[in-house]
């Protein structure tokens, strides 16, 4: 079953890994800041995407491109004619709404009224500013709704520096920007949020294949990070739902607490980015195949994830209740991979020696992996507290310890433990903590 809703909100602020933006004046609305544990989480994830993507492949390099791209960009690209959602708004109390996310298209979820609602505006998604001191229509500028644009408009940038050749493709992270109507769900949707992007340059003749093979491999991801393969589904776009760009898209599909809702989406977007590109830029965006003597327009294929999403849908799956020895426990079942704390070190009390010997194994740890030093409450205690942030290990020192330079490692998932000499300790580590 789906993890509770508001559990892993309250678990999200109560240990620090996200909290509500500008609280102390009462909140920005879909706004969202990550604290101490929340940032290291979503750095683990998007770490672990671009190890996958371009780390792990010679066939794909990355990009940073910048938040704040020529207007031209979104003429040529069709964000500024047609990037909106429709937009109705309540007579009675003024709430307004997505016509395509309205339970009941009739009855404002806000008030209750029925035949209160405005007819449908189309509303555009872009956030609006303005480059320079004065405010124009000239000098017009737009936050990036997506990251893909600045990919596609360095397509020859990329191949020409990289020296790449078909197929090849170009990754990147970075924020971008949607003035959602109807934003919610804690993080799940928001306006400013990360995105984990790739665009796949492919024959197009290959592309229907390519598009199956970044399905799978995409699906396969997550399950391989430890999700529940049953809190997850393809489900392939119907013809009348594809986007003008795309001759195919699958989502994948979490099992989130209010029901199955996208956590990534693979598209097959032909040639239609380059070509639209090259024909309001005036450059040329072909690809030259010398071993084919021929001159064309590379299909593309785009995974595109949001960073946001997935570390919410991680902590979700991760979330888990169960009894030990007659106490309740709760346990964030990260993999070792994501989780924000790799090992914590724990003194059985605060005497001088014991947080001594405890601040040099954490030392000679602390090189290869992010550590905690917990030296608050019993050890019960903080063994459930290390438990309910999803800390893999924990490492005791005892009184034995200034005997014996041996140590005791506890494994979060299965509480056993060992003891070893803490020359031992990196090694063990290691073994026990994939890259």
């Amino acid at each position: 079953m789906p993890t509770d809703f508001d559990t892993i909100v309250n678990l999200a602020k109560k240990r620090g890994f996200i909290f509500q933006s500008s609280e102390i004046y009462g909140g920005l609305r879909s706004a969202y800041d990550y604290g101490p544990l929340g940032v290291e989480l979503l750095r683990n994830v998007k770490d672990q995407w671009w190890r996958s993507m371009v780390r792990m492949r010679d066939d794909i390099v990355g990009l940073d491109s910048a938040i704040l791209q020529s207007p031209e960009v979104w003429m040529a690209s069709g964000h500024l004619e047609s990037f909106s959602d429709p937009l109705v708004e309540c007579r009675e109390c003024n709430a307004r709404h997505r016509v395509d996310k309205l339970e009941d298209p009739d009855t404002c979820p806000t008030c209750g009224n029925s035949g209160t609602f405005t007819d449908p505006k189309e509303f555009n998604l872009m956030f609006k500013t303005h480059m320079g001191p004065v405010e124009s229509e000239e000098n017009v500028v737009y936050l990036r709704p997506e990251t893909a644009q600045g990919i596609f408009t360095n397509f020859e940038n990329v191949r020409r520096t990289a020296r790449m050749k078909l197929p090849f493709g170009i990754a990147q992270i970075g924020k971008a920007f949607r003035n959602e109507i109807t934003p919610g769900q804690f993080v799940f949707r928001t306006r400013e949020f990360e995105q984990m992007e790739m665009e796949y340059f492919c024959y197009p003749d290959d592309a229907a294949d390519t598009f199956q093979e970044w399905v799978d491999l995409r699906h396969r991801w997550y399950i391989d990070l430890g999700m529940t393969a049953e809190n997850l589904r393809l489900r392939e776009h119907d013809p009348d739902e594809l986007a003008h760009y795309a001759a195919a898209t699958y989502d994948i599909e979490y099992r989130f607490p209010w029901g199955w809702d996208e956590l990534e989406g693979i598209a097959n977007r032909t040639d239609f980015d380059l070509k639209a590109h090259m024909e309001r830029s005036g450059e040329d965006l072909t690809y030259f195949d010398q071993e084919r003597d021929e001159r064309f327009i590379p299909f593309v294929i785009e995974p595109a994830a949001g960073a946001s999403r997935t570390t919410f849908a991680f902590l979700l799956d991760a979330y888990t209740e169960e009894e030990v020895r007659g106490e309740s426990r709760v346990v964030l079942k990260l993999d070792s991979r994501l989780a924000p704390i790799k090992v914590a070190v724990l003194p059985l009390s605060k005497k001088s020696d014991l947080v001594e010997t405890t601040q040099k194994v954490a030392a000679a740890l602390r090189e290869k992996w992010q550590i905690e030093v917990d030296l608050t409450q019993s050890i019960g205690r903080r063994y459930r507290r290390q438990d309910e942030i999803g800390t893999p290990y924990c490492v005791t020192v005892d009184f034995d310890s200034l005997e014996d330079n041996q140590v005791t490692v506890r494994d979060r998932d299965t509480m056993a433990q060992d003891r070893l000499p803490i020359e031992n300790l990196a090694t063990y580590l290691t073994d026990h903590l994939p890259a």
